[in-house]
């Protein structure tokens, strides 16, 4: 069965069915990552290009993995190196890509809506990679297969979105994929990062780190983006720290069995402290493992699966 949309541009768009079906074909993909040779011939002949124009480590290299695990070709680019630092513009940018016939592009980029602006553009299925503060769904999707694979069933949880609300792209795509997949979810953290329309998202709002997080079943933290705190809107991250770090001291009152999952980069003592991070609760490198999978199932399923057989 295929997606029902042939663009992963927004957790939005993606029906329960979807995710189920993306999650269950990463499970499917995750024994591959764990031979002694990592890959299968499944899109031999297909071609990936991977267009980043903003830095990252874990996503761009995780699409990297997932593409030649799968025995695919797969280009970088990154935003340097391509012809927008000339003067040509995005959408010349990616037609000429689309000239050469690529099976699937995979997109980052600063400006929220670039992905979808290039699928208008592209016949070949796009993926978006983060794009501004909007949306990030993949990020997603590893973190609904990081929990699944703890706690079995999504539908029923609670999770707490702990951190910077306004800027996360994250927080976004997970609110979505967690309703959508029956989960309840609560946002926390100090009134300057968490803006006034979350209250119409459906998700309960707290400022108290301690109280929100008392009978959840998993605490995502988000990373402090110290790049777009210019703006004022704390007051020193000293401050930040004394009262929404996750720390083992503010989990006195959590569940036994909680989880805390971070889409990473961490700052360290700032979101969450190195005890935490290195405890028993904590999925982090989970995340990033499941990552791989993720972005398997998702090559997999846009190009239809041609492939009958994924191992």
């Amino acid at each position: 069965m295929l997606l029902s949309n042939q663009n992963i541009l927004s957790t939005k768009e993606l029906t329960k069915q979807d995710i189920e079906q993306i999650l269950d074909t990463a499970d499917s993909f995750k024994e591959i990552s764990t031979r002694v040779i990592k890959k299968v011939p499944t899109l031999r002949g297909k071609t990936i290009i991977n267009l980043f124009f903003e830095p990252s480590t874990r996503t761009r290299t995780s699409f990297e993995i997932a593409g030649k695990r799968l025995s695919a070709d797969v280009i970088n680019i990154s935003g340097s190196s391509s012809s927008t630092t000339k003067g040509e513009s995005l959408i010349d940018t990616a037609r000429n890509l689309e000239a050469m016939n690529p099976d699937i592009l995979v997109v980052r980029h600063k400006y929220s809506g670039a992905p979808a602006l290039l699928s208008k553009f592209v016949d070949s299925p796009i993926i978006n990679a983060g794009d501004g503060s909007h949306e990030h769904p993949s990020q997603a999707l590893l973190d609904l297969l990081t929990i699944r694979s703890q706690k079995g069933e999504l539908e029923g949880l609670k999770v707490a979105i702990v951190g910077d609300i306004r800027h996360s792209r994250v927080a976004r795509s997970n609110i979505q994929a967690m309703q959508t997949m029956g989960i309840k979810v609560c946002v926390v953290g100090p009134p300057p990062l968490i803006p006034v329309e979350f209250k119409y998202l459906g998700v309960e709002v707290s400022h108290n780190l301690r109280e929100a997080i008392k009978d959840v079943d998993v605490v995502m933290v988000l990373r402090i983006q110290l790049e777009r705190q210019k703006q004022g809107l704390l007051s020193s991250l000293r401050e930040y720290s004394n009262y929404f770090c996750l720390t083992q001291e503010s989990l006195d009152k959590a569940r036994n069995d909680i989880l805390i999952i971070h889409p990473g980069p961490v700052n360290r003592g700032i979101e969450i402290s190195l005890d935490v991070m290195e405890s028993k609760h904590s999925l982090i490198l989970n995340q990033v493992t499941n990552g791989v999978a993720i972005r398997m199932a998702l090559f997999y399923l846009l190009l239809g699966e041609k492939n009958a057989n994924p191992n």
